[in-house]
């Protein structure tokens, strides 16, 4: 067995009732969601387990839930005893990676992503920017359709690159609908417009980067204790000063998802373990690579399921 990596996921994974039974059935995963309540001022554990999903889903709230579940999942898990290589997450599931590496506290990520979440709703006045998942296009193509469009006055880029053939893009709504139908032309098969609030990861995104500088002044980053793949570079990271850039950075920057799998196979993972609600990460790595193994961590009997598996592996 090769050396194993754990992923968080991001934005879209959220839904209401995730992680209650097991903070129901374990007492210490229980305390992140009472934890997380006490920083933030109300109670973000009930819009968790009972919703309702559209208040969930707003980027303020889901952000601080999905990173107080993950990190609570992951509380359960590590009593398995199975340890990571390298940690890696999904945009915010970037925080929650950081947080299972101890460059960032618990706290202070739940606060940070919760007023990141601010930014990225007031950077860009709702219905103003948009995104869009454009499948079976390759990256230069795409890359080619969007600069066309930017030139013409319309914004928009490559914001996810998440595996083969399935990139997101980002920017104004009438720059991703330009570029959506020019795509169409050069031969993407599908292009899905996605229910967001904002054009994440474009460049519109730069006054949310402005603002979350000073958060990230108020927050104690240390270096990392594992490995940090960084979505900007799809490259390893562990010092505090480079955490604290890249956070800033990743705001406006591409998720460089797929490379940043194929950067943990160069270095010889071959086990990936998506901890957190939904399996949308496991899926991903899959289309990297067929023959990678792929698990995900979401309750008490994935985590046993999982925890049985991987102790055959390793014997």
């Amino acid at each position: 067995m090769g050396k194993i990596a754990f992923l968080f996921p991001g934005q879209g994974s959220q839904t209401a009732g995730m992680g209650k039974a097991l903070a129901e059935q374990d007492k210490s995963v229980k305390s992140f969601f009472e934890i997380a309540d006490q920083k933030l001022g109300f109670s973000l554990s009930t819009l968790i387990f009972e919703g309702p999903q559209e208040k969930l889903t707003l980027t303020t709230n889901a952000q601080p839930a999905l990173l107080t579940t993950s990190i609570a999942i992951l509380d359960h898990f590590k009593r398995s005893g199975v340890k990571p290589d390298f940690v890696a997450g999904h945009s915010l599931g970037e925080y929650t990676a950081l947080v299972a590496a101890e460059a960032i506290s618990f706290e202070d990520g739940v606060y940070a992503v919760r007023k990141r979440g601010e930014f990225m709703e007031e950077a860009v006045p709702n219905g103003e920017g948009t995104m869009a998942a454009v499948l079976g296009l390759d990256r230069d193509q795409l890359t080619a359709v969007t600069e066309e469009v930017t030139a013409d006055g319309n914004p928009v880029q490559l914001a996810n690159m998440n595996c083969p053939g399935q990139i997101v893009i980002s920017g104004s709504r009438a720059g991703v609908e330009q570029a959506s139908a020019k795509a169409k032309e050069e031969g993407a098969k599908r292009v899905l417009p996605l229910e967001v609030s904002g054009p994440f990861h474009s460049k519109l995104m730069k006054p949310a980067a402005e603002k979350f500088k000073q958060i990230l002044d108020e927050i104690e980053i240390k270096d990392a204790a594992v490995p940090v793949i960084a979505n900007v570079t799809a490259s390893e990271m562990t010092s505090s000063s480079e955490i604290n850039s890249r956070l800033i950075e990743q705001l406006y920057s591409p998720v460089l998802w797929e490379d940043s799998i194929r950067r943990m196979i160069d270095l010889g993972v071959d086990t990936f373990i998506e901890i957190g609600p939904g399996k949308v990460l496991s899926g991903l790595v899959k289309k990297v690579d067929r023959s990678l193994k792929t698990y995900a961590v979401s309750d008490a009997e994935t985590c046993q399921a999982v925890t049985e598996s991987l102790k055959e592996e390793l014997r």
